[in-house]
């Protein structure tokens, strides 16, 4: 499995393009981009690569998760793919961006598939699991790919920190649980991408996240 990452949006968030080597299908995990350029940016990587994008994967669906989804619809006619329970978050999306002064420009697409905690899908022949780690949002998960060792936790942990839980279907101790109970069981030598700022590991956290 190979993966680039991009930094885009007013919140610097953090986007992942994966791909199986063999086949070349891809999956992007948490389209933020905000603007032309960076969809531009985007196209470019998906092309130079010759990928051929299967899945639009969500991590959870807060805005700066999600601007770019429009854009993948209209481009890949990629649905977006997450837990269940984030459902209404994806429903509530443009009325929070407003909120923010924040305009989600083409209207947003429709759902594609709802997953449930462990449901697996394939890139190739590389299995993405689904790790349900509600506590930022109801529905927020983590994709594990087990062959690669590879960990696309969203807004759920950070290097040294976790994500907020303050917004509206966040709850404190339901992340920390989440951590702790399935993030922190993965082998230490897990690389954690996560939605905001630097890559770190299961390893680097057990040792050093203040929370923990």
């Amino acid at each position: 499995m190979k993966y680039i990452s991009f930094t885009f949006n007013p919140i610097q968030e953090n986007t992942y393009l994966l791909w199986d080597e063999a086949t070349l299908e891809a999956a992007i995990v948490d389209t933020g981009c905000w603007n032309r350029q960076e969809e531009q940016l985007l196209e470019g990587s998906i092309k130079a690569h010759g990928l051929k994008l299967k899945y639009a994967l969500q991590t959870h669906a807060h805005f700066d998760h999600t601007f770019g989804l429009p854009f993948i619809h209209r481009t890949y006619g990629l649905k977006p793919v997450f837990h269940i329970n984030e459902a209404e978050t994806y429903k509530q999306m443009p009325q929070m961006a407003a909120q923010f002064g924040l305009n989600i420009g083409g209207g947003m697409p429709p759902i594609g598939m709802l997953l449930n905690d462990g449901n697996e899908l394939k890139l190739g022949q590389t299995v993405i699991r689904l790790i349900h780690t509600p506590g930022h949002t109801t529905g927020s998960s983590s994709f594990y790919v087990p062959s690669d060792g590879l960990l696309l936790c969203g807004d759920t942990l950070f290097q040294g920190s976790i994500g907020r839980t303050d917004l509206p279907g966040g709850s404190f101790d339901a992340e920390i649980d989440s951590i702790k109970n399935k993030l922190l069981r993965l082998p230490d030598e897990t690389t954690v991408l996560c939605g905001h700022g630097p890559t770190t590991t299961i390893g680097y956290e057990k040792q050093n996240n203040y929370y923990f």
